[in-house]
């Protein structure tokens, strides 16, 4: 079932099948053919993993990050943003939007995102495309991709070649001008109604859309 225009709902970023990286809340804008598309306020409470002394994903060695005790810490998202989750494709694109208009587009490469009552989950695979409103491009977090590849015990990409190959596709839309990056949203308004939420909504730490469990038989 889609999504309802205004409806809160969660999106969710997994480390391999059930470690839970980040969660944001989003307005839905729309849910059709095109995909689900949501918006993310600048101040909206966002959900990070982190160690749980204190220090960032990034401030732990990766070869260390198995072993290392986890928490999650709620932090203020900056940046506003439409979310797009184009049916089938293995990423998301991020509209940014600032005071003066449209600033850009951002390819996550991700798992195609897999829906739940309370929203949708994947998981990120670190390797991401930044693109100016011209359309010009470049990758971003290619030396972390190619660090995290040097520890396969711990990461949770298991095809380099299959996720590179899927970044040069994007990168192919990207240069053709074809949706979404053929002007669609870029003079995207939110509702005045809809505000900034203060919490993320119930259920933000369910299992993981592929851990749903199966009603035993009638």
């Amino acid at each position: 079932m889609p999504f309802d225009p205004g409806e809160l709902v969660v999106r969710r970023h997994f480390m391999r099948d059930d470690l839970l990286a980040r969660a944001w809340v989003g307005r839905v804008v729309s849910d059709d053919e095109r995909g689900l598309l949501l918006w993310v306020p600048d101040g909206s409470p966002y959900k990070n993993i982190g160690a749980a002394d204190g220090r960032k994903f990034r401030q732990v060695p990766f070869a260390e990050w198995s072993a290392t005790a986890k928490a999650m810490e709620t932090l203020p998202w900056h940046g506003s943003a439409l979310m797009l989750h184009p049916p089938g494709d293995p990423w998301s694109v991020w509209l940014w939007v600032g005071p003066s208009g449209f600033q850009g587009w951002y390819v996550n490469l991700e798992l195609p995102a897999v829906r739940w009552a309370g929203g949708v989950d994947t998981i990120d695979y670190d390797l991401d495309v930044v693109v100016a409103p011209d359309r010009t491009w470049r990758w971003k977090d290619e030396d972390e991709f190619a660090a995290h590849l040097l520890v396969p015990d711990t990461y949770w990409v298991e095809d380099e070649a299959a996720v590179r190959a899927d970044g040069w596709r994007a990168v192919e839309r990207i240069q053709a001008g074809v949706f979404p990056f053929d002007g669609t949203w870029t003079d995207f308004r939110p509702d005045p109604s809809w505000g900034v939420p203060d919490e993320l909504p119930p259920g933000w730490d369910a299992p993981a859309a592929w851990f749903r469990p199966i009603p035993p038989p009638a």
